[in-house]
């Protein structure tokens, strides 16, 4: 049997409380089941953020969505999340991942280094976090144990690897960085890229005794009675498809509710993608979605 949708928001903008709870609240009448927040200079600040979330809801879990391992300190961030989770009662769903964006790291005065460097930085936080979590004498205590559940997020072949040994979650983003654009711009693979990093991520996690959930997010949703049209007009943004391509990324949701909803079927049975994460943007168009896949 398939593994059940899951459906997470990744809420980028913080105005003040009230609009926070308010969006947070409307998320979960929607049917979210996730909220999440990323890690980048400029966007809310990951830990407060899914605290106050929680604090507004009753159902959905939390979750980063990913942070910047550079950004972090290992024995802090294992504070930070044993304290998150404790707060929100084991709703917290804890995402990693190297970080993409240099001038971020920049601003903040933190060391960028090889993609090499950022990988053993990551891998090295995440043995870290599963010392300092798995004591049972750390302080503070997580509610969920021996820690959170653990998303990844990243391409090439030592991510996947560690994806692989150490993920409860693997996240696959479907882009790379652009080229000839500034640093942090990114275009979507095409499907059978796409399919190639699932497949290497497969392999490595073969010996795995339980299989990991597979998560995509996807970068646009585009409600419309001619996908067709709607996928040229997309591709001649410079994404890195054509109209074909935009057509089957896993990236992009084109077409009616239906027609979004029986895309995100085909790409489970193929991909294995069933936890759907999509932009706060698209919270409203996607809802129909979510509609008509809820319980399949």
């Amino acid at each position: 049997m398939p593994r059940p949708f899951r459906f997470g928001l990744n809420m980028l903008t913080l105005e003040d409380r009230k609009s926070w709870r308010r969006k947070c609240r409307h998320a979960e009448e929607l049917g979210y089941d996730v909220l999440l927040v990323p890690d980048h200079l400029g966007m809310p600040a990951p830990f407060p953020a899914l605290i106050a979330a929680a604090e507004a809801t009753g159902r959905p879990r939390v979750g980063t969505f990913v942070l910047n391992a550079g950004f972090w300190n290992p024995a802090l961030l294992a504070r930070e999340v044993a304290g998150a989770d404790a707060l929100t009662g084991g709703r917290l769903e804890l995402g990693l991942g190297t970080g993409y964006v240099r001038a971020e790291h920049e601003k903040a005065g933190l060391p960028w280094g090889t993609p090499g460097q950022r990988v053993d930085h990551l891998a090295r936080t995440i043995e870290e976090l599963d010392r300092l979590l798995g004591d049972p004498e750390h302080l503070p205590r997580p509610a969920q144990r021996p820690r959170p559940p653990l998303l990844i997020g990243g391409n090439g072949p030592r991510m996947m690897r560690l994806t692989a040994r150490h993920a409860d979650i693997a996240a696959f983003t479907g882009g790379r960085q652009s080229s000839g654009k500034p640093e942090g711009v990114l275009e979507l693979l095409p499907a059978e890229e796409l399919a190639a990093s699932v497949a290497r991520y497969q392999e490595y996690a073969a010996e795995r005794p339980e299989p990991a959930e597979l998560n995509i997010l996807v970068q646009q949703v585009l409600p419309t009675d001619d996908r067709r049209a709607a996928a040229r007009e997309i591709a001649a943004r410079g994404i890195g498809l054509d109209e074909e391509q935009a057509l089957e990324a896993p990236t992009l949701l084109i077409g009616t509710p239906a027609q979004m909803a029986e895309q995100l079927r085909e790409r489970r049975e193929r991909f294995g993608f069933s936890y759907i994460t999509v932009l706060d943007p698209f919270m409203e168009a996607f809802a129909p979605v979510l509609e008509e896949l809820t319980g399949g």
